[in-house]
């Protein structure tokens, strides 16, 4: 399986250390997890929702690297948690981070859970048919991996920025 991962263009996708700052899926000292996306726009949507750019004119700034990976063949667990949890606001990390704590303890190496950046429906993409199209709705997903990765590959497939029309499908803090 494929993932998508956007990085500071500057820096390599994946951390090696525990340093990762928090995010909804690990707490400090908890690193590194690895999040990715199953689509481009996931991956996007998941950088404008934790920068909280909502404007399409702030985007003119943005210069970053898109990578897409090779995820291992691992089982991924899935949260227990309801689905207003897994992609609420900051105040569900707490949950989320408990949650996959109690995962990893009991064996998990990887964790499966519902896009929160995406609204439903926004992983669409795109078809070719009398021109450009949109792609039936279809939910994102993010994969989360835990621990170092060094045996994951992966392919920087381009430097840029989110479309604007992407603003519009995020589901905003």
């Amino acid at each position: 399986m494929m993932g998508f991962r956007h990085a500071d263009r500057r820096f390599p996708p994946l951390w090696e250390s525990a340093a990762q700052p928090a995010a909804r899926w690990h707490a400090d000292t908890h690193g590194p997890a690895h999040y990715f996306a199953d689509t481009p726009d996931g991956a996007w949507a998941e950088f404008l929702r934790h920068e909280e750019i909502v404007d399409p004119d702030d985007l003119a700034g943005i210069d970053r690297a898109m990578w897409v990976m090779v995820l291992p063949d691992e089982v991924a667990a899935t949260p227990a948690l309801a689905l207003t949890t897994m992609t609420g606001g900051y105040e569900t990390y707490p949950a989320c981070q408990a949650e996959a704590a109690r995962l990893r303890a009991s064996g998990a190496t990887r964790l499966c859970a519902p896009s929160a950046a995406l609204e439903p429906g926004g992983a669409a993409g795109w078809r070719v048919e009398a021109g450009l199209q949109p792609g039936p709705a279809r939910d994102g997903t993010v994969h989360v991996l835990f621990g170092a990765r060094p045996t994951v590959i992966g392919w920087r497939a381009g430097v840029g920025r989110p479309s604007a029309a992407l603003c519009l499908r995020v589901r905003h803090f």
